[in-house]
């Protein structure tokens, strides 16, 4: 004889539950992949511009100065591009520094929305100076990693980061 107790509703709340945890646990770790991606490579981008030779000079084979030369009529801002070549090398220093700064930064989750913030500027800077001539316009990878930032820049860091840890010590220590 039944007692009213469906067993059947229980295991469809406890699967429903699961569902509902798994979900939030995936949303909470959805960014982190693309954090990873994009420190890891703003990281790379900044220590090999700093550690090529070639790269850091006013002029010649493979220079910040030689390649900007070469984009200045083909930018959408070559007013942009005049401004980096009256100092190349100390523009190419400032664009390797802040990628390795913002790599770092969107790595480790420190200030993560200051740093993916300046990942996009960054990349913004780049599609419009460097890759505005690819066409079609989905060849260039600047205008990629500027729409990849942007959920960083809303979001920030959640897991795995100082942002996350300080956040937690905030609320711990606040009455």
């Amino acid at each position: 004889m039944a007692h009213g107790i469906r067993t059947d509703s229980h295991i469809g709340h406890t699967r429903h539950l699961r569902r509902d945890e798994w979900r939030d646990t995936a949303t909470r770790y959805a960014l982190l992949p693309l954090r990873v991606f994009l420190g890891v490579t703003f990281i790379y981008a900044g220590l090999d511009k700093l550690t090529d030779s070639a790269f850091m000079q006013a002029s010649g084979s493979g220079s910040i100065g030689a390649t900007m030369e070469g984009v200045r009529d083909i930018s959408a801002i070559p007013a942009l591009v005049d401004l980096s070549l009256k100092n190349p090398v100390g523009f190419g220093y400032a664009i390797a520094l802040g990628e390795l700064a913002v790599g770092i930064g969107t790595l480790i989750g420190l200030f993560a929305r200051v740093a993916a913030l300046g990942g996009a500027l960054v990349s913004l800077s780049l599609w419009l100076t460097m890759s505005w001539h690819e066409e079609p316009y989905y060849y260039g990878n600047d205008l990629a990693y500027l729409m990849a930032w942007l959920p960083l820049v809303l979001a920030g860091a959640s897991v795995f980061s100082l942002d996350a840890l300080r956040a937690a010590r905030r609320k711990k220590n606040s009455p």
